[in-house]
Parts: structure tokens; sequence; C-alpha cells
């Protein structure tokens, strides 16, 4: 394993276009770092610049003790796994998994014994590694590219998207068989997905990217539980954070939504801001619906969703149109147009500055 650091990297298109916007990381030495991001934020083009499939415009790239801005993919010592599992159709799972250590001119005892170590950790039987990559289903051709990069024993493995194909069900488990094989074999490690709860449950730590820009890297707790900005906000959680115009009073001690009851903000409150418009951010976790609290605020309810175990409530504030989504615990019975005493706990607010989008 290896530590990969970048420093300044950008990367600027013949056509002028910025993909890229200066992203300085170093990533440890067995880490486990994901970049997370929506379509086109630049995600895959920083993992391709670190395989060297794309080239770097500007900045630093190391590898270990290398600096590899220079070096073709295959002298970064280096694995990918891609979206599309780029298995070829007419070998032997047993002959794909094999076909760079040959490439590399390994002896064929090295070969044998590389492929079968890796068909072990990945629990693939002696009579799949006979099949062609069409006899087996998405997730053991998944498992298949994983093995392929496996027996390489490289110093960085890199993920591009391998789960997006999978359906629901498969994606979790073959998550779990990700996270797992990454820990067990201690291989720093750079994995690419716009799947925010694949992002949390497998990273040590997440970059997230918005337009080429570095919007925030830190922990999965970290980004969920201090969001720097509107964007890491809305982004990372599951359903999304709800947000509404507020206001803090000139004293800075309690904020107000759309003209409803003052919640105090605690802590001191923020005498720093006080009389400023802001917006506030509110997870649908940390709503509370208490009968007869003093201090709870209306919600007209638009929309139920039984979930079972959890029950998501959309609806309103008061004459606020901001979109606000509650989540219960269990079964609720509860009608459209009902209106509910919903209580914001003060310890799980977030203030952003309507102009910045950064976090107060």
């Amino acid at each position: 394993m290896a530590r990969v650091v970048l420093e300044g990297i950008r990367k600027t298109y013949p056509n002028g276009f910025k993909a890229i916007h200066g992203v300085d990381v170093a990533i440890e030495e067995g880490e486990f770092l994901v970049l997370v991001g929506p379509s086109g934020c630049g995600k895959s083009t920083l993992l391709r610049m670190i395989a060297g499939l794309e080239s770097i415009t500007e900045g630093s790239l190391s590898i270990g003790d290398r600096k590899v801005n220079d070096l073709e993919p295959s002298q970064r010592d280096i694995a990918m796994v891609f979206q599309n599992y780029a298995l070829y159709p007419h070998m032997s799972v047993y002959k794909n998994m094999a076909y760079g250590l040959k490439i590399m001119g390994l002896p064929k005892e090295e070969i044998d014994s590389r492929v079968k170590k890796a068909a072990a950790i990945l629990e693939l039987t002696e009579e799949q590694l006979t099949r062609k990559p069409k006899q087996l289903s998405g997730g053991q051709r998944q498992r298949v590219a994983m093995g392929r990069a496996i027996v390489r024993e490289p110093s960085v493995f890199l993920f591009d998207e391998p789960l997006s194909n999978l359906d629901a069900k498969l994606r979790v488990q073959m998550r779990l068989e990700i996270k797992g094989l990454q820990s067990d074999l201690g291989i720093t490690s750079v994995y690419v997905t716009h799947d925010q709860v694949e992002a949390m449950t497998l990273g040590h730590r997440l970059m997230v990217l918005n337009a080429g820009h570095v919007e925030q890297l830190g922990t999965p707790i970290e980004l969920y539980q201090k969001p720097a900005s509107l964007f890491v906000a809305g982004f990372i959680g599951s359903p999304a954070m709800n947000f509404a115009d507020a206001r803090i009073d000139a004293e800075g001690q309690n904020i107000t939504i759309s003209g409803q009851a003052a919640l105090p903000l605690g802590d001191g409150g923020m005498p720093d801001h006080g009389g400023k418009d802001v917006v506030l951010g509110i997870r649908p976790e940390h709503l509370e619906l208490v009968p007869d609290a003093p201090d709870a605020v209306p919600m007209t309810v638009a929309m139920v969703e039984q979930l079972g175990a959890d029950t998501l409530v959309h609806g309103h504030f008061g004459e606020s149109k901001s979109n606000l989504t509650v989540r219960l615990d269990g079964i609720r019975t509860i009608a459209q147009g009902e209106v509910l005493p919903i209580r914001v706990t003060p310890d799980h607010l977030h203030v952003f500055d309507p102009s910045t989008e950064k976090r107060l």
C-alpha cells in the first residue's frame, strides 16, 4: 500500500472547460477515500487523473515516494475496477483474472497461486473459474473484476462507480463485501460514487465535489453533523436536510422561520449574526412530533410516505411554502391536511449564509 498525495491538481480541457479547480489531499496508507457528488461534478475525472487515464493540467500527483504525473497507468502500481466490469467475454473467469499477470511476465505457478488466492477471498468456486463472464450474475462478474485487481497486488485500488449496474439488494451486499475486502487487504483505495448512502457507509473520509470544487473533506460523521455549505448539507443525508428562510433576532438568541414562533439557538446563541436573514437547515430525523409542547410549531401535512420502519411526513410550517420532511419512527396514521405540533431541537440546527451558502 502507498500514500497518495494530490497538490494543486487542476484539469482544463483544450476547449477551455475547467473540470477540476485545485484539489489538495493526502490519502494515507490503507485509507479508503470516497469521492462523492452529483453527475458532472468531476469525481470520475479526478479518479482518471490518479489512474493516468487523464492528463494533469497543473499540480503534482505522488503515489508512494514517486511523482507520477508523467508516468503511464501501467507504471503507477494501481489497479482499477470499472462500472461496466470490462471483462473479456471470450475468456474464462480464470483467464480474465490471470491475463494482466501474464502480460507482466510472471511465472505460471505464481499466476496460478495469485488467481486461486483471490478467488478464495472473493468466494469464487473452481466451477465459476471455468465459466465465461456471460454465464455469471452481475454480482459474480463484479467479483471477477475485483479479483482481477486483487491479483496484481497493487499499492492503490481505484473504484469507478463499481456497483451502479447492480440492483438495490445486490448493491448492499457488494458494498459490505468491498468494505470488508479493503479492510482485510489494507490497500489504499479511492472510490467514486454519486450515491451518498454508499459513500457514508464505505469511506474513512469523504471528499464532496461540486462543479470541480472540493466543498468539504472529512469523515462521514463530520459531514453529517457539521456540513460546511448548503450543498454538502443537501447532498449528505437521506432523506435530504430541510431548508427554510429564517431570521436571527437582534440579540442573536433566537431564530424565526417565516414568522412562526422563535426557536432558541442554544449554546450562547449567535450574537455576531443578530438581525441577519439566514437559511436554516434541519434534518428530518431531528424534528419531533410532540403534542401539547409549548415550543411546538404547527406543520400542515401535504403527503405521507409509509416505509414500515419509518414514516416520512411532508408538509410546511404555517404560511411558509418551503417543503418540510419529518421522519417519525414506526407506522403512523396521519392524514393529508392535518396540522401537527412539531418541535425543533436547538442542538441540531444548521445555519447558513444565504449569499455565500457557507455555514455560520
